[in-house]
């Protein structure tokens, strides 16, 4: 493990955790998030265009990051986590543009409804909204990648559960950045692992989940596509840290996928806090994870 890691890790715990263990409200832990993220170095040559998709008679806003090196059709329809009750296309625009001059390919950030404005089922609901927004607008489905972190990441997973209930063409190559895929709690975090996360807070995770489903089963695949249907999705690949919570979560998602007929790439980072890859430009795993993932996507592996 580098220094700079290391120093990461011992920083998250002594800061970050610390402020998320004691603030409760929504619109605080947005506006905390955006600043966490403002001075993200961003690619060079990448611009940022908003937009509107539109399907069905609903829209969902739209960021589009976009760098010099993306060519032909290609797309990442990329959903952004926050826990479903903060984050934005902003917070997650410059891993979107590194992401983009890394794959060659565009990269378009859904702005769906957060809770507690919106609890579940808003989100999933504005995610498929913007899958079919983009096969509306011509996207050949095979060459769109869905892509999420955290509860994104859990988001990205309930759509494709949903394209493969409503027999939509399915997408290219799908991935996930520690996903939150078990809304159930049924089995919780490992205690391990919830003890050696430095940033998410253990007792946090209940109140979390209660405030996006307010009342509604999470045993519903859309919320909790650890259930769902995977048949004939396409090829998966999953990045986890070995030091975050959420471990257990990607490591039963691929086992789901797997026993569906799914081909999944599951690597487990040592030490790598949650998302990690939001540190691209300042620290090297994140880089490295980011260049794995864009041969992935891109179809150079």
């Amino acid at each position: 493990m580098g220094w700079r890691l290391t120093a990461l890790n011992l920083g998250l715990r002594m800061v970050a955790r610390t402020y998320l263990e004691h603030v409760r409200d929504p619109g605080r832990l947005r506006r905390s998030f955006v600043r966490s993220t403002r001075a993200n170095p961003v690619a060079p040559f990448s611009w940022f265009l908003d937009d509107r998709l539109g399907a069905g008679g609903q829209v969902v806003p739209a960021l589009w990051a976009i760098n010099r090196a993306a060519r032909g059709r290609g797309v990442i329809l990329y959903f952004h986590g926050g826990g479903y009750i903060s984050g934005s296309p902003a917070t997650h625009a410059a891993l979107g543009a590194r992401l983009s001059a890394l794959s060659g390919m565009r990269m378009c950030l859904p702005d769906y409804r957060l809770a507690p404005e919106h609890p579940f089922p808003a989100a999933p609901i504005d995610a498929l909204v913007a899958y079919r927004a983009l096969l509306a607008r011509g996207y050949p489905p095979r060459q769109i990648v869905l892509g999420g972190d955290s509860a994104g990441g859990g988001l990205m997973f309930a759509l494709l559960h949903m394209i493969a209930q409503a027999r939509l063409p399915m997408p290219g190559r799908v991935f996930a950045l520690s996903p939150w895929t078990d809304l159930t709690l049924d089995q919780g975090p490992r205690l391990d692992d919830a003890l050696n996360d430095p940033l998410l807070p253990f007792d946090r995770v209940r109140e979390l989940r209660d405030l996006y489903m307010a009342g509604a089963d999470p045993h519903d695949p859309r919320a909790t596509p650890l259930l769902g249907d995977f048949h004939g999705g396409p090829p998966t690949m999953i990045q986890v840290g070995s030091a975050e919570m959420l471990l257990d979560d990607s490591r039963r998602m691929a086992a789901h996928l797997r026993a569906q007929g799914v081909e999944v790439r599951l690597d487990v980072w040592p030490q790598a806090p949650h998302v990690w890859q939001n540190f691209q430009g300042r620290l090297p795993e994140a880089d490295r994870a980011l260049a794995q993932l864009a041969a992935f996507v891109s179809g150079r592996r």
